[in-house]
């Protein structure tokens, strides 16, 4: 596949492929980002094809990933930003200060591991600026997790930047998994392109050739590396046996790692301990290894062996291999003594967190000492935001910890660590381990092993046992002498959550009703996490008509921790108080944003698309929506992704946008497990798109099956029990409305919120057989003192339709211009268009009122989200922080906008700061 002769390298046999990156490499120089992970096995020309791309005309910057550094956090990010670390300073200081202290510099507190990958985001972009960014990335599958998560959650959000990431990755044990990137499999070569880069590397008989190419398979290494272990009659085509036999079993890159294992044993041995010594040092630099290597009898010189054999390279920043699979070799090709040396070696002459790994590597037995070192090597993880490590660190000192104590808080930690890292899979086998032996001891250890049990219980779709796990962690908690409150509070407050978003169950009644005890023991029956646990469970009862109006007593919200954020927003929704949950999720986001909790914000977004969506900010939540649906999948929540969908198919809903309603809809209904809330949303945002559009029957027909259904105890349908009333109203059936107004009667009067009751006075008004304008009248009234513009329009809709009924044409025409000027303005385009027909029954046109189209409704959710942000003042790089975009693509989006909305500058922009 190479020729290296003359200082050029020449492809065979890959014509394909490098078509494939010259795309990829045009595509940057006209502004669009792109990536790839080239995948193949050991040899097969990964490392060719990024040398290749080497040529374009692009700033560059690269990094090889080593298998000694996949437990350090951040140390591949570190090499391939190295030399750009000048620009972070460019950064929004948030950003800055996270990636600076991921990379060791500075003192920052520990970042979100995604705020991380936002930084490194916004440097690529900021590089990207004078003109095209090439990064090449080696070796991908040896990548520590930490930076490997970093690059490809950049690469997940470029949108316009000519930045292009190649990742080269080796099939085998240990995948690089790259979700959303697209592959470019390599194979073997075909027989022509195999037999010129033969002919081109050495000089063969044809017979010898022959079986080179026979056995090399097609991989490019195994066509260079085979000829250079014949003898010269073998060369010449003696029938003397090759050095390898000839159909064998084993591939080609296993054939040339024996190969050059066998190359390196038969050096001098101060050379073979050079090579060890440089295979096992991962810190990029020289230094450590000349200090380790006097220990072993050897010094630099000694690399001369391995430099003549071209299998190795010193260079004044450090030892070059010529490929990955020379340092497997040069671990293989020494036995375990040396390698026992080497490593102790190597402990005396580098920093304390690679000391630490050297140590652990050779300590056998619970060694106490190497344990602590690897824990204080976690600690210092964390500080630069690298959960993984942490994990590892703990994990490796758990194993080697004489205590039983000792290992199961190592193990604990471990699991915590994971699961904050998003490895669901490794954080539930550490936290089976820290179960699997002698109980904790520690109350506060047993509560976080419950609490990450519990966590990823939920996430595998268990909800009810993540109950119990976590009333387990409250009852160890609350049994010693100092309690931590604000932590059992919130285990109490997810408790409860997790039991009510359980799809039905026998144990789900029973494990509401422990909850509600341990609440009541905990904080007293007028606390709000008391309040909200006997909501539930009155729910769970079929009590319907009970509601909770205990006061909202969580304390002051904003001296909470995320966990009670996140359940005083709840709160809110479950008391109808949409005003004031509308105040808690714009602080929560507010809050997550400040500290980076990128991992918490599909979440809190979720939270303040349904308060968006309750206070009638309907573009707002539908922008909202979309940007947390795409965050979670980035990050990989599947539950709160498929949450999301639900919530975004309504509000596509009331836009009347069906396609999309239906499609997120039946996301949020395939969400799988004992969760009920993706298919509950599904079904409410279905019933309202029928509502919308008249299909009314439809409406009572979901709603009916959903009061037996899986979510039947949901918060949701207390909003959508005047849905109900208007769809029997409308089919002439109000017989049928009477058990849905006495529950939001119940409901509406004990939350005592003007918008409900304003709505419920609209439900009377439809029902009643006399004059319904007094009705009417109070609601808007009521309407008058909140706000929330879809309902007010929507009773101004009835209105006007009672009063055209009655003859009162011209009062019915300025309740039915209101309602559709608000509905135009929220895009709630079937609405709109309910009240246009209204007013052409009352003799109005509709084009000679000058009605405006809506240019809103022509944005992409992505764009939406940017208008609003840069309505208010917000700069490019403002909006980039708060959407986790860069500044460039905010800018791309608005350059796509403005014509839609026929505006030339931000200025122009005011009037959708709030829609």
């Amino acid at each position: 596949m190479v020729d290296g002769s003359q200082g050029e390298r020449m492809l065979y046999g890959r014509t394909v492929e490098q078509a494939r990156i010259d795309t990829l490499l045009a595509d940057a120089v006209a502004g669009r980002p792109g990536a790839l992970v080239v995948r193949g096995e050991a040899g097969i020309g990964k490392s060719a094809l990024l040398e290749y791309a080497r040529s374009a005309d692009a700033r560059l910057l690269s990094v090889t990933g080593i298998e000694s550094e996949t437990e350090l956090p951040f140390a591949a990010l570190h090499v391939l930003l190295s030399s750009v670390l000048d620009t972070v300073s460019q950064l929004p200081r948030q950003q800055s200060d996270a990636l600076l202290a991921a990379l060791g510099f500075g003192s920052a507190t520990p970042a979100d591991r995604f705020l991380i990958g936002l930084a490194t985001l916004s440097l690529l972009t900021e590089l990207s600026m004078d003109g095209p960014l090439l990064c090449l990335i080696d070796d991908a599958h040896w990548l520590d997790q930490e930076s490997a998560d970093a690059l490809l959650f950049a690469v997940r959000r470029l949108h316009s930047e000519p930045v292009t990431l190649i990742f080269a990755a080796r099939d085998g044990e240990r995948p690089f998994l790259a979700p959303g990137v697209p592959d470019l499999q390599l194979i073997g070569l075909d027989s022509v392109a195999a037999q010129q880069l033969v002919d081109a590397a050495a000089a063969l008989a044809p017979s010898a050739r022959d079986h080179v190419i026979a056995e090399a398979g097609g991989n490019p290494l195994a066509l260079l590396e085979i000829p250079r272990t014949l003898t010269p009659a073998q060369r010449a085509g003696a029938d003397t046996p090759l050095g390898y036999s000839l159909g064998g079993s084993e591939p080609p890159s296993s054939l040339v790692l024996t190969g050059f294992r066998t190359r390196i044993r038969a050096m001098p041995a101060a050379s073979r301990l050079c090579l060890l010594v440089a295979a096992l040092d991962d810190s990029g630099h020289i230094e450590p290894v000349t200090r380790a290597l006097p220990a072993l009898g050897a010094a630099l010189t000694d690399f001369a062996p391995a430099e003549q054999a071209d299998l190795a390279r010193v260079t004044s920043s450090g030892i070059e291999f010529r490929h990955p699979l020379i340092r497997t070799a040069a671990r293989l090709a020494c036995d375990v003594a040396e390698r026992v040396t080497a490593h102790r070696a190597l402990a005396g002459a580098v920093d304390d967190d690679r000391r630490a790994w050297h140590l652990a590597a050779v300590t056998t037995l619970p060694d106490e000492a190497v344990a602590a070192q690897l824990e204080d090597a976690a600690v210092r993880a964390r500080r630069r935001g690298g959960q993984i490590a942490v994990s590892a660190g703990y994990a490796r000192a758990a194993e080697l910890s004489p205590a039983a104590a000792d290992r199961s808080r190592r193990w604990t930690i471990a699991a915590t660590a994971a699961y904050e890292a998003g490895l669901s899979e490794r954080a539930t086998d550490l936290a089976e381990r820290a179960n699997s032996g002698p109980p904790p001891v520690e109350p506060s250890v047993v509560a976080e092993l419950a609490r990450v049990r519990a966590g990823l219980a939920f996430e595998a779709g268990h909800p009810l046992e993540a109950t119990r796990l976590l009333h387990d962690g409250v009852r160890a908690l609350t049994a010693g002498a100092a309690h931590d409150r604000p932590t059992c509070l919130a285990m109490l407050g997810w408790a409860v959550i997790y039991a009510w978003s359980s799809r039905p169950h026998p144990d789900q009644l029973v494990l509401a009703r422990r909850t509600e005890d341990l609440a009541a023991g905990m904080c007293g029956p007028e606390h709000a996490i008391h309040a909200l646990a006997r909501d539930v469970r009155l729910l769970l009862e079929g009590d319907r008509l009970a509601v909770n109006i205990a006061p909202h007593n969580l304390g002051d919200v904003a001296d909470l921790p995320v966990d009670l954020h996140i359940v005083a927003a709840y709160l809110g929704f479950a008391r109808g108080d949409v005003d004031g949950m509308y105040r808690d999720a714009t602080r929560l986001v507010d809050a997550c944003r400040t500290a980076g909790r990128i991992g918490r914000m599909p979440q809190a977004m979720m939270m303040l698309a349904i308060a968006e969506l309750a206070t009638g900010r309907h573009r707002a939540a539908r922008a909202t929506a979309a940007e947390a649906r795409r965050l979670a999948e980035d990050i990989g929540q599947h539950y709160w992704k498929y949450y999301l969908a639900g919530v975004a198919a309504w509000s596509a809903g009331v836009a009347g946008a069906e396609q999309e309603c239906r499609a997120l809809a039946a996301e949020a209904i395939a969400e799988g497990g004992m969760w009920m809330t993706g298919i509950t949303w599904a079904t409410y945002a279905l019933a309202a798109l029928d509502s919308g559009y008249g299909r009314y029957a439809q409406v009572l027909d979901r709603l009916d099956k959903s009061a037996a259904g899986p979510g039947r105890h949901a918060f949701v349908w207390r909003y959508a029990y005047p849905d109900y009333v208007e769809a029997a109203v409308r089919i002439g059936d109000p017989q049928r409305a009477h058990q849905a107004l006495t529950r939001f009667t119940n409901w509406a009067r004990a939350i005592d919120q003007p918008w409900a009751l304003a709505v419920l006075h609209r439900c009377h008004a439809l029902l009643t057989d006399g004059d319904a304008a007094d009705l009417y009248e109070r609601a808007l009234r009521l309407h008058a003192r909140g706000d929330q513009p879809f309902e007010q329009a929507r009773t101004e809709l009835m209105y006007g339709e009672w009063l055209r009924r009655h003859n009162r044409r011209a009062e019915a025409r300025t309740q039915l211009q209101a309602a559709m000027a608000t509905f135009d303005l929220l895009g709630a385009v079937p609405w709109s268009e309910r009240a246009a027909a209204e007013l052409r029954a009352t003799g109005i046109s509709i084009s000679d009122q000058g009605r405006e189209s809506d240019p809103l409704a022509s944005l992409t959710p992505q764009e939406l989200q940017v208008v609003r942000l840069a309505a208010t003042g917000a700069t490019n790089r403002e909006i980039g922080t708060q959407l986790f975009l860069s500044a460039r693509t905010v800018g791309y989006h608005l350059y796509k906008a403005f014509p839609k909305l026929g505006v030339a500058s931000r200025a122009e922009l005011a009037r959708y700061a709030m829609t």
